[in-house]
């Protein structure tokens, strides 16, 4: 499966490290509400997540998982869903169960850990910070620190190019498709939990990664075994 010890794991954030979906789908409907719209819910919206921001209230004012163009209100949606989500950050969300503790063991063994996230850095590292996981990260990758976002490889490449890492010898652990595609495209080793925001893909063995791990929690063990 990997074969390897990891130069770098690198973790996806919604929907691998943290259950953003309730906070996520809070701001959406409230954005909605604002503009005279219908609410969306928390299960239609869960499966909106994983394409950054821009995407998601596009397909919350749209219906449609892709979008064929930008909806007149868009500009003002997005203020609004930022400006709530920024006021209410992990008020219903937090930690999936197991990611403190796998984090928290990962450091004290020696891997080099970072976050590779599509969400905007103003919503990132605070978030992180009060969910208690920065000490455990290395590096805290947002999607407006690239040029271009994840299913692109150009976060992943910067990011070992940053540790002085060999694409090949790094570990992506993320939940979707674009993680995948990302890890791929990268060079990159791939392992998907099964729980998170898989969009149209069913299970998480249909995403096509290297392997599966149970929980972050259950990550270095896995390691253990496999390299």
């Amino acid at each position: 499966m990997i074969g390897f010890r990891p130069e770098l794991i690198a973790f996806d954030l919604d929907g691998t490290l943290v259950d953003s979906a309730p906070d996520l789908a809070w701001a959406v409907d409230a954005m909605l509400e604002r503009l005279g719209r219908a609410p969306v819910g928390l299960e239609r919206a869960r499966g909106w997540i994983g394409n950054g921001a821009d995407m998601l209230i596009k397909r919350a004012m749209t219906g449609q998982l892709w979008p064929a163009s930008e909806p007149e209100d868009f500009q003002e949606g997005m203020r609004l869903f930022l400006e709530f989500h920024e006021a209410h950050l992990c008020e219903r969300g937090g930690l999936f169960p197991g990611v403190l503790e796998g984090l928290r063991t990962l450091k004290a063994e020696g891997y080099a850990t970072a976050v590779i996230t599509n969400k905007l850095a103003r919503f990132t590292e605070p978030l992180l910070e009060r969910l208690g996981v920065t000490e455990y990260l290395d590096f805290i990758g947002s999607g407006d620190q690239f040029e271009r976002i994840k299913p692109d490889p150009l976060p992943l490449l910067k990011t070992a190019e940053r540790f002085g890492a060999s694409p090949e010898r790094c570990l992506m652990v993320g939940d979707s498709d674009n993680d995948v595609r990302a890890a791929r495209a990268a060079g990159y080793a791939i392992l998907c939990v099964p729980y998170g925001y898989r969009g149209e893909v069913a299970t998480p063995e249909q995403l096509g990664a290297d392997g599966i791990v149970d929980s972050i929690g259950a990550l270095p063990a896995l390691l253990k075994r496999l390299t």
